[in-house]
């Protein structure tokens, strides 16, 4: 159970990231938590509900309001994947996701750069936090300057036992990103892994120089991902070729049943340009609160039901 004084920084820091987001002209949302279908994507299990599904994201709702006419949106909320059980992984968690039209994923990585300033100015203003925050790998490490960019084609260059073709070939991508590359991310100054392979896309946008790669990012911090965001994939008919792809792969792997998400197709084809990301709160927590796993920085953790 997260202490008195965690509770504290934690309400603090939501505190501080609605009044970044307010100052920055974006609007406050909040959406269905509980959906009757998700978008299809083949590496996340969601966790039924009835029969409908608890989402495993807001992005779906999110991008249909931007096509209703929104055009800067922001929301905290709960996220719920199942068989995500670890030391930073839970299946009910805290996700910040903000959407841009007419964005584009470099936006999104000076969005995230002004945030985390932001919250550490507002926070280490606080006599309370000051003291916790300053012990803290941000008391330590680099944020101030430039912060760190490497394509993950370079990252599979100087940490990877293989190339990028060659994990994808073999499945291995995800296990080479986790064991080999994500642990050297981050460590002295905040680091952008970017420009993900083509087959990693899933709802992003392949980059108009170079098909092979997709405008994705992910910001690392002390070797803890933080945040994964893209120049949103507005085509509808390549989307909906993808999601084909995934809902081939879902019956595949797992019994169950998907729809294709007609309406959020229909509105996607109304999006000419758009960015949006997902930033990971109690994991940017354990940052501040400098604790080894996720279940210390939420009020109830699954062992404080035993």
């Amino acid at each position: 159970m997260l202490s008195f004084e965690g509770l504290q920084l934690r309400a603090a820091l939501f505190h501080s990231i609605r009044n970044f987001f307010r100052q920055q002209g974006f609007l406050e949302v909040d959406t269905p938590v509980r959906q009757p279908l998700l978008l299809p994507e083949s590496n996340i299990q969601p966790i039924p509900s009835g029969s409908w599904f608890l989402q495993t994201s807001p992005e779906q709702c999110m991008k249909r309001l931007l096509a209703a006419g929104c055009e800067k949106i922001f929301q905290i909320c709960p996220c719920f994947r199942a068989e995500e059980r670890g030391s930073k992984h839970l299946e009910e968690f805290t996700m910040l996701e903000w959407y841009r039209l007419d964005g584009t994923y470099d936006d999104l990585m000076d969005d995230c750069r002004s945030l985390i300033l932001f919250v550490l100015d507002t926070l280490n203003r606080e006599p309370a936090f000051h003291q916790k925050i300053t012990g803290s790998w941000f008391g330590n490490g680099h944020i101030d300057g430039e912060w760190q960019k490497i394509s993950v084609a370079e990252a599979f260059d100087t940490w990877g036992r293989i190339s990028v073709q060659e994990a994808l070939e073999s499945d291995r991508f995800d296990e080479i990103i986790s064991i080999e590359i994500e642990p050297r991310l981050g460590i002295a100054v905040p680091t952008f892994l970017y420009d993900y392979p083509a087959e990693c896309a899933s709802l992003a946008l392949l980059k108009e120089s170079d098909g092979a790669v997709a405008e994705r990012f992910e910001l690392y911090i002390n070797g803890i991902e933080l945040a994964n965001g893209f120049s949103e994939l507005t085509d509808s008919d390549e989307q909906r070729q993808r999601f084909t792809e995934a809902l081939k792969m879902i019956a595949q792997k797992r019994s169950e049943t998907h729809r294709m998400p007609e309406k959020f197709l229909e509105d996607l084809g109304q999006i000419d340009c758009a960015a949006g990301i997902a930033f990971g709160l109690d994991r940017f927590l354990m940052l501040l609160l400098s604790t080894e796993t996720i279940d210390e920085v939420i009020s109830f953790s699954p062992a404080d039901w035993d």
